[in-house]
């Protein structure tokens, strides 16, 4: 299987007024993505809410994305659930619509308590996508699931037959170089960590999943050529700005945060649903105040 090179974006969720998924907005979402000049998109996973959406609205969601792609983006569908009977459901759905990746993280109510447990669940979900590549989604912040992901590798490929690789999303920079390398490099092992991306470069990382790229894609992206062309400190100085700014999230909460930002550049994505909730307007022009003293958006749309 070829890997992916580039840049995923994780796409957020949106919603009218009433609480409803904003499927119009779906396609203003895709045409901002491709002017960024990404190679896909993530849908369905944390950004996007997928937890706090029933079965039938994701599988709307990745209907409405599948529509608006039209084949520019790789579409990753994200189809992890608590509930393994459910998580099927999405992966067969997400099959029969012709998503190019399904990935799905453990479940996080009832967890695995070994690797060969999540292994075990892991290949349930992907049985009911036989002929779509699967990604074992690692965000151990999130569901608490601390494994070694070289045993885990291990067992996925005995086990998983679509099996295509991980979507790192933790900090252990030393574990996903070991996942790099594992048999040569025989899995595609996607990073999700946006403020590391420029260390995971450094040790082989060639394509990446993440938030920020939402709005700043062009900033990476450009973090990526210099680092290909060996301007090793103009890379670093350019992802410098990257961590200033994941430094908000931090300070106002990261998908609020984020959602803001996305309003600042012109797409209203309403509010999220509970527990996740909007900035205050007050926390919103502190904010909005910061990204205008950093000059980050600016840098990026000069980009």
């Amino acid at each position: 299987m070829k890997k992916v090179k580039g840049l995923i974006v994780a796409t957020f969720a949106a919603y009218k007024p009433d609480g409803s998924i904003n499927f119009d907005l779906i396609p203003a979402i895709t045409e901002h993505m491709v002017a960024q000049n990404v190679k896909g998109i993530f849908v369905c996973g944390t950004n996007g809410e997928g937890p706090s959406l029933s079965t039938e609205e994701r599988m709307q969601v990745v209907e409405a994305y599948m529509k608006a792609a039209r084949g520019r983006l790789l579409v990753f569908v994200h189809v992890g659930h608590s509930s393994i009977r459910e998580a099927r459901r999405l992966a067969a759905h997400a099959e029969a619509i012709g998503a190019d990746y399904i990935s799905a993280v453990s479940a996080f109510y009832f967890k695995p308590n070994t690797v060969n447990n999540l292994v075990d669940s892991m290949a349930e979900i992907a049985s009911a996508a036989p002929r779509t590549p699967f990604y074992y989604y690692h965000i151990p912040n999130i569901t608490g699931i601390q494994v070694d992901m070289i045993e885990f590798l291990e067992l996925a490929g005995q086990y998983i037959p679509t099996f295509a690789g991980i979507k790192y999303t933790a900090s252990t920079i030393n574990e996903y170089q070991a996942c790099l390398h594992y048999k040569d490099g025989k899995y595609d092992i996607l990073f999700g960590y946006d403020e590391l991306l420029l260390p995971a470069l450094a040790v082989g990382a060639k394509g990446a999943i993440g938030s920020t790229y939402n709005y700043a894609a062009r900033l990476y992206n450009e973090v990526i050529n210099l680092f290909e062309q060996r301007k090793i400190e103009e890379a670093e100085q350019l992802h410098f700005h990257a961590v200033k700014m994941v430094q908000l999230l931090v300070k106002y909460g990261p998908i609020p945060t984020q959602r803001a930002i996305m309003k600042k550049v012109g797409l209203d994505l309403g509010d999220p649903r509970l527990p996740l909730q909007s900035l205050n307007a007050d926390t919103e022009r502190k904010l909005y105040e910061d990204l205008a003293s950093s000059g980050f958006l600016e840098l990026v749309n000069s980009l």
